[in-house]
């Protein structure tokens, strides 16, 4: 009798949903993580090295070493919109499709970004902080005065979909003067939806009460907010990023907030996460969150079934839903 043929090896980098587990397992044989066991890089590769396809959380790095030693890897899904871990030229160049999980959680991070940006604005961590220390003791009028959000101008550097669903949200919801700066200007019934006008991005700094970062992280989005743009901002101004650590030179950011140069940050995501600069860790006028902006349970289930829709999709029937290159599928 004949040995029926394996099925095709993927990894899963992470715990995640069991029935995402489930999934996988109608197709491919699956090496999993339900320990959610931190691989060191080593680990990693040690892993990956018999498998066709591997399931990724953005955190993962894909490059030409890996894929050198990974020959038989023909997909690596990541469940995050953001695929700065991958090494995409190295990809193509190895024939490795690399696929993302864009639209799904587009409102949930708008959503964040907004929150995140009324925490910071209203000084909700550092009053909370405040209260559970048993200082509040009267009423005082100036107690935790914060910046107004209605009516005042919200600058966003990054216009993709999240950034556009912000601005919606900023002009529709508080009556806010939205500008942006994207690398390209978007058509004009676009920024008519969006209700937004275009600014270069010094003059955006420059006007901007509260400016949100989306921009996707590149060589050339690196430290896109640094020294010299933190001068430009207003000093009573608020910065949010939700967008990618390095696209703040965080440390320089410490020392505007620790200086009142700008009034407040909020922080979603760090240089060299999960680690954070110490010197923010230590200045009351910055709101941290923990990479967070995606976490509703909905959303991340369809980051992951994204991810597995990826995987079936090009291992199985030869076509990705979201491919960020261009491989020959042999």
């Amino acid at each position: 009798m004949s040995t029926p043929p394996s099925k095709p090896r993927v990894l899963v980098t992470r715990a995640i949903f069991p029935d995402v587990i489930e999934r996988l397992t109608e197709h491919f044989e699956v090496e999993s993580n339900p320990g959610d066991m931190q691989w060191d890089s080593e680990q990693f590769l040690h892993r990956l090295q018999d498998k066709v396809g591997v399931f990724t959380t953005g955190v993962e790095r894909i490059t030409a070493p890996v894929l050198a030693q990974c020959p038989a890897l023909k997909i690596c899904a990541n469940m995050t919109v953001g695929y700065n871990n991958f090494d995409l030229d190295a990809m193509t160049t190895a024939g490795v499709l690399g696929t993302n999980a864009p639209d799904v959680l587009t409102e949930t991070t708008a959503d964040f970004g907004f929150a995140l940006l009324m925490a910071t604005a209203r000084r909700v961590t550092e009053s909370e902080h405040f209260l559970r220390a048993g200082l509040w003791t009267r009423w005082s009028y100036d107690m935790f005065s914060g910046a107004e959000i209605h009516g005042t101008t919200l600058g966003i550097i990054g216009m993709g979909r999240i950034g556009q669903a912000i601005a919606r949200r900023g002009a529709l919801g508080f009556g806010m003067k939205v500008v942006y700066h994207n690398r390209s200007r978007l058509d004009g019934a676009t920024e008519a939806l969006s209700q937004a006008r275009y600014l270069s991005k010094e003059e955006l700094l420059k006007t901007a009460d509260h400016v949100v970062l989306v921009v996707p992280y590149s060589a050339s989005s690196h430290h896109t907010i640094g020294v010299q743009e933190l001068t430009w901002m207003k000093p009573t101004a608020t910065l949010i990023n939700v967008a990618r650590g390095g696209i703040v030179d965080d440390a320089a950011l410490a020392i505007a907030l620790r200086e009142k140069r700008i009034a407040a940050a909020g922080l979603d995501v760090y240089e060299g996460e999960p680690k954070v600069h110490p010197d923010l860790l230590t200045v009351p006028n910055v709101v941290l969150t923990p990479h967070i902006a995606s976490a509703t349970a909905g959303t991340r289930r369809a980051m992951a079934d994204l991810a597995v829709d990826n995987l079936v999709g090009y291992l199985v029937r030869g076509k990705a839903v979201t491919p960020l290159n261009m491989v020959a599928n042999g």
